[in-house]
């Protein structure tokens, strides 16, 4: 696990479209975020020096930088057990529970995207939440590489 979260370490600039093979604009509509992701709220962990606490905070409401992540990490087992894949609407957070549904508002251009919690991540200082690269061109900021965003608790692990 510590191996994966080393690898997760250097995760969170945002990839350029050129190694993604995205499109240019963002995705017209979102896809759903996929089912069955496992709950797994983990123990706490240290990366970088830094402690994290996992907990299912159900009144999770922040503002802060968002990044994403693709095909370099496509295929690679996540935190949640699955593999990732950079064209479902995923993302990775630090504390909460995989299999939880969050809601991420780009605060730019004020599209909004529900997808669900699979990983650990990002472990960047001033970063909240690290989305797949569909979430990230559904919100309009894979050219960006990071945004302002608003995340909220959405519903639990359902699967």
């Amino acid at each position: 696990m510590l191996a994966a979260l080393s690898a997760l370490a250097a995760c969170g600039g945002g990839e350029t479209a050129r190694t993604t093979g995205a499109t240019t604009g963002p995705a017209a509509q979102p896809a759903s975020p996929p089912k069955n992701v496992p709950y797994k709220l983990g123990r706490p962990y240290v990366v970088n020096g830094v402690r994290y606490v996992p907990r299912d905070d159900r009144s999770y409401d922040l503002t802060g930088m968002a990044s994403w992540y693709g095909k370099t990490f496509h295929g690679r087992t996540t935190a949640s057990g699955r593999k990732f894949n950079m064209h479902e609407m995923t993302a990775a957070h630090t504390t909460l529970p995989t299999g939880t549904q969050v809601k991420v508002t780009n605060l730019a251009n004020g599209r909004s995207a529900i997808v669900v919690i699979t990983d650990r991540g990002p472990f960047v200082k001033g970063r909240i939440i690290d989305l797949s690269w569909a979430a990230a061109d559904y919100l309009g900021f894979v050219n960006n590489g990071t945004a302002r965003v608003r995340v909220t608790y959405h519903r639990p692990a359902h699967g």
